[in-house]
């Protein structure tokens, strides 16, 4: 069965009362990182259910976390685009 962009969700519920976060994901690029954490740290994440499109699994919910946004200069910026450049092998000879 194949998944619209749209319905590739994923969900994290935790509440005041657990001290484990739940992740329910239909996306596979979703799944593969957590799998890859599952694999890593199997006494901290944890699959909990799975099916042919999705994957619960489970982790403390101190792993949650929020981020506020990157402010860069123009100048950052630019070096950044030029590093990326630099990886991808598209960087100019100048």
């Amino acid at each position: 069965m194949r998944l619209t962009k749209y319905e590739k969700e994923t969900i994290v519920l935790m509440n005041a009362g657990d001290k484990e976060a739940t992740v329910y994901t239909a996306d596979r690029t979703v799944m593969r990182r957590l799998d890859a954490l599952v694999k890593a740290y199997p006494e901290s994440y944890r699959i909990v259910s799975e099916d042919d499109i999705s994957k619960t699994y489970s982790m403390p919910k101190s792993y949650v976390s929020y981020r506020k946004p990157r402010n860069l200069s123009e100048k950052q910026r630019e070096q950044a685009r030029h590093n990326m450049n630099i990886i991808n092998g598209t960087a100019s000879t100048e």
